[in-house]
């Protein structure tokens, strides 16, 4: 029985797959809340593939309500050990311009509030992980690899800074994570990749820069140029993780 994948991304993330035929949509109630949307189950580059939207198929979820909680324990449920979390992102490296993708392989937290862990109550003992490399190396490996064989280029290494949301952030905010060593800002990296860890399931990001960070370009963001970078890198998103399926991620 080949292992089930997992990709937890956008709204309608498994609709624009090429190839990708949905079989069924189920719901599972977990312990921890209602979840972000159904399971969407299908089948791409022959193997079993299963989808969730991240902030509801109606895009109504802010970052910091997210129940990654609840996500993260319904893909346990349904037998996944494997995810690829799609992560928009802003810019800080020069490497990432928008539109390109990049594959971190560290990240920082600067989120707050969000139940981060399984392991708060009722406990025997205090649980802790090994949270030193936060991504998964094989699977990160596949990933690069998958990207070699389509010749998309890929930054191989970058720290993905992780902010509250659901504002964008100050000037002054992105100079501080640069300082930092951030490589690009996000708002939904954070708890998503440590409770991954808490469940032993593998997991990487595929982080897609929507815009440079705020203050780099001297303009103001703009959400229509934002929408519109997703859009023309999300087609490089679909192809790159269709590979991956291909590779058996």
């Amino acid at each position: 029985m080949s292992e089930l994948i997992a990709v937890i991304g956008g709204t309608g993330l498994y609709s624009m797959m090429d190839g990708f035929e949905m079989t069924r949509q189920e719901i599972v109630s977990t312990p921890y809340g209602e979840a972000s949307s159904p399971l969407v189950f299908g089948t791409l580059q022959g193997r079993e593939v299963v989808f969730i939207a991240r902030h509801g198929f109606t895009h109504r979820l802010p970052p910091h309500q997210v129940n990654y909680r609840a996500n993260i324990w319904m893909l346990k449920k349904a037998q996944v050990s494997k995810i690829l979390s799609v992560n928009a992102v802003g810019g800080i490296n020069p490497q990432c311009p928008p539109e390109s993708l990049a594959i971190p392989d560290q990240i920082i937290d600067y989120s707050y509030g969000r139940e981060h862990t399984f392991y708060a109550e009722d406990l025997e003992r205090v649980v802790h992980i090994d949270f030193t490399y936060p991504y998964t190396p094989e699977l990160r490996k596949t990933l690069l690899t998958a990207g070699e064989n389509m010749d998309l280029q890929l930054l191989q290494s970058a720290t993905y800074g992780c902010t509250q949301g659901p504002r964008l952030e100050t000037a002054a905010e992105v100079k501080k994570l640069q300082r930092d060593g951030c490589d690009l800002i996000g708002m939904t990296g954070m708890p998503e990749a440590a409770l991954a860890r808490e469940l032993s399931m593998q997991y990487a990001s595929i982080a897609i820069v929507a815009n440079w960070a705020a203050g780099l370009t001297g303009e103001e963001l703009s959400m229509e140029q934002i929408e519109l970078h997703l859009q023309h890198g999300m087609e490089k998103v679909n192809k790159l993780i269709a590979e991956t399926v291909r590779l058996g991620a």
